[in-house]
């Protein structure tokens, strides 16, 4: 008699921070339904609009996603810096291009964000991965806070950063610059850090033929194809880039990115580079791996097959 063995594959537990954000919305419509990872919570924070908006943002997408992920309040703020926003770019709201149903509060979690996020790790059998893909507010306030948290998380994957010019002063990126203070905690945490910094976001894309695609991805797709056509590039080039997802794509394929050790360190007294990544490839005390060359195609056909994969499993 044949025996069939089922092999078990475990899902890689997963906490999001976002600040949604029209490029946030689409890398948190791939992790919810990737098959290799468990999305445990996610925790909009202020970033590109207030958090007014990205919470409600991210109430609003598991509602169209028919999703049920607890969902718990984050910072308003950052730790030190003023508070800086990228409505211009994102609308309002954060999600200019498309109108999504309002939904209700039932899916919050009450609680601090930190504490809420430390119990959860604690608690996880598995070592849990945390995506940042907005400013690190609060997973540097979760590191303050509860420094032993570290034993049980996996790493930390970030869009952030950048190795030369910036986008948001000529030497930061944004999410870095929307918080300083919080990434050079994250950076000088222990943890194992991958990033996918701006040069990354820059280069990867999805041309207009490809867009065509992502629209005839069903109702998900309609959906990202209608807000990544809000977006028009200063330069005029009608490809989009592709930035918050390129940290997911980390996680998922990371066999299209090339990676290298460096030292970061953030810049908190500078002038005129405050909020610049400081990236050292020279060092011998590497504290992150960096993305430095993406397969532009291979990643653009994985972000297209992922949202088909989010269409079949949105019910």
């Amino acid at each position: 008699m044949k025996v069939e063995r089922k092999i078990l594959m475990t899902k890689k537990p997963l906490i999001i921070s976002t600040d949604p954000g029209i490029d946030d919305i689409a890398a948190m419509t791939i992790s919810l339904f990737a098959k290799d990872l468990d999305v445990k919570m996610i925790v909009p924070t202020w970033g590109n609009v207030a958090l007014e908006y990205t919470l409600q943002n991210t109430l609003n997408l598991e509602k169209f996603l028919h999703t049920e992920v607890p969902v718990v309040s984050g910072a308003s703020q950052p730790l030190v810096a003023p508070k800086i926003s990228a409505a211009s770019v994102h609308g309002k709201t954060g999600v200019a291009g498309f109108d999504f149903e309002e939904a209700t509060e039932e899916l919050i979690v009450p609680g601090l964000a930190a504490t809420v996020m430390y119990n959860a790790i604690m608690d996880s059998p598995e070592k849990v991965t945390l995506l940042g893909i907005g400013p690190l507010t609060d997973y540097a306030l979760l590191l303050k806070q509860y420094p032993n948290v570290v034993e049980n998380i996996e790493e930390l994957v970030i869009m952030g950063g950048n190795i030369g010019r910036g986008n948001h002063s000529p030497l930061a990126e944004y999410n870095i610059a929307g918080d300083p203070e919080a990434a050079q905690v994250v950076f000088h945490s222990g943890l194992k850090v991958k990033v996918a910094p701006l040069e990354i976001g820059n280069k990867a894309h999805v041309t207009p033929e490809q867009m065509k695609q992502i629209k005839a991805c069903g109702a998900v797709g309609n959906m990202l194809y209608s807000l990544f056509s809000n977006i028009r590039e200063p330069d005029g080039d009608p490809r989009i880039k592709i930035f918050d997802p390129t940290a997911v794509g980390l996680i998922l394929c990371p066999e299209v990115f090339t990676m290298k050790k460096a030292n970061v360190e953030i810049e908190l007294a500078g002038r005129y580079t405050y909020g610049a990544s400081v990236i050292d490839f020279m060092s011998d005390k590497p504290n992150a791996e960096i993305a430095t060359d993406v397969d532009v195609d291979k990643f653009a056909q994985w972000f297209i097959n992922s949202i088909k994969v989010a269409d079949q499993g949105r019910i």
